[in-house]
């Protein structure tokens, strides 16, 4: 028996498991198996913080993006709407210019109208002057035709005017 190779291979197995329980191996690899396992938690609470983290500034960038989609929208509206009081606002002081225009050619053409009235008036009368005159002159001779022709011309000059 001491001669057997098994015998002796059963005692340095039996002696290697007693040393490997003296020394504390299965302790010392529960221990590192316990650290390697709380590491692993530990690094899953990192990434599930992480995640949380992630999750959150994501909501807030959607947020934020759905905030500037709406004042975009807004602003656009606002430009729309002021674009079309500047429209209206434009009509209505082109509409205002022309009405302005209008009345001022209607006004020079009256006034046109009125001069060229008081010429035909001064012109006419000139025209019954001259002719009374020459009427009057042929008809009547000496002073009385004289006082005669003032005398008419001062009466058409007043009727005229």
């Amino acid at each position: 028996m001491l001669e057997d190779a098994t015998f002796w291979a059963l005692v340095g197995l039996v002696l290697f498991f007693a040393l490997v329980v003296y020394l504390k191996v299965p302790g010392m690899i529960g221990s590192g198996l316990d650290q390697r396992a709380q590491a692993i938690r530990d690094e899953l609470e990192v990434a599930r913080k992480l995640r949380e983290e992630a999750e959150a500034l994501l909501a807030d960038y959607k947020r934020r993006a759905g905030e500037a989609e709406g004042e975009a929208a807004a602003i656009v509206e606002h430009a729309r709407r002021e674009a079309e009081a500047l429209t209206v606002e434009a009509r209505r002081k082109m509409e205002d210019y022309v009405t302005s225009r209008t009345r001022l050619a209607e006004q020079k053409i009256a006034q046109a109208e009125q001069q060229a009235v008081q010429e035909v008036r001064a012109l006419s009368a000139d025209v019954a002057i001259a002719a009374a005159e020459k009427l009057l002159a042929a008809r009547v001779k000496g002073e009385a035709a004289a006082a005669l022709v003032e005398k008419a011309i001062g009466d058409v000059k007043a009727k005229l005017n």
